[in-house]
């Protein structure tokens, strides 16, 4: 059956198989790369906000103009911006090990906003409760803004996932392989229908997959 309604993909199904895992390499490091730097830079435009914690104005206005500034470049113009940088840092700006900085540097703008509103949808009570107690600036961000964000923070993480799954099919444009490559090279350069059908529904069941499990989490946690 998948021969008639894929049959190129099968004959090809080594190097598209290869592309779905290039896919999810590129998916999981920048994931978890991103994550933490994003949770520190939420976590500083929310302290460091007027009226935060640990208000500082000029700190805010350096992360908050850099974070709109990397956001507003359209990510297939970024890469190419990026390319002697990431040949430094890299080694090579093709495949996926050329791809991870670009990812990285592309997501961590939108991910950071998302945790500041995650962060900043907290419930100010108990801050304030937590600086009555005496709780110091660590021990708020750390017992209060996390743990009670928790929730939240799964579900802006689930979107943001979500987001990058497309960068990860982009890069594919400029050679960075996975499944965005494969498209390119099967589905549009030679014309294979079936290619890019195969790819669409590919990235479909990994997105399905990615908001089921952010879901069950997010609820998970919030009871």
């Amino acid at each position: 059956m998948p021969s008639k309604l894929f049959p190129n993909v099968v004959l090809n199904y080594s190097i598209f198989k290869l592309a779905i895992l290039q896919t999810l390499e590129m998916l999981v490091i920048t994931a978890v790369i991103s994550f933490i730097i994003s949770l520190v830079f939420g976590i500083i435009l929310v302290v460091t906000k007027k009226d935060g914690i640990l208000t500082n104005t000029f700190v805010w206005n350096i992360l908050d103009k850099v974070i709109n500034l990397f956001r507003s470049i359209p990510f297939i113009i970024l890469i190419a911006a990026l390319i002697p940088l990431t040949r430094l840092i890299s080694g090579t700006a093709i495949g996926v090990k050329g791809t991870i900085f670009p990812l990285i540097v592309g997501i961590v703008p939108f991910f950071s906003r998302q945790i500041e509103a995650a962060l900043n949808e907290l419930d100010g009570g108990l801050i304030e409760a937590g600086q009555v107690m005496g709780l110091s600036p660590f021990q708020i961000i750390y017992s209060i803004y996390l743990k009670e964000s928790i929730g939240s923070i799964a579900r802006v993480t689930t979107i943001t996932i979500i987001s990058l799954i497309g960068l990860t099919a982009i890069v594919g444009v400029v050679g960075g392989g996975g499944i965005g490559d494969y498209a390119i090279q099967y589905g549009y350069q030679q014309n294979q229908q079936d290619a890019t059908i195969a790819c669409i529904l590919v990235l479909l069941i990994i997105v399905s997959i990615v908001q089921v499990v952010g879901t069950l989490i997010s609820r998970r946690v919030e009871h």
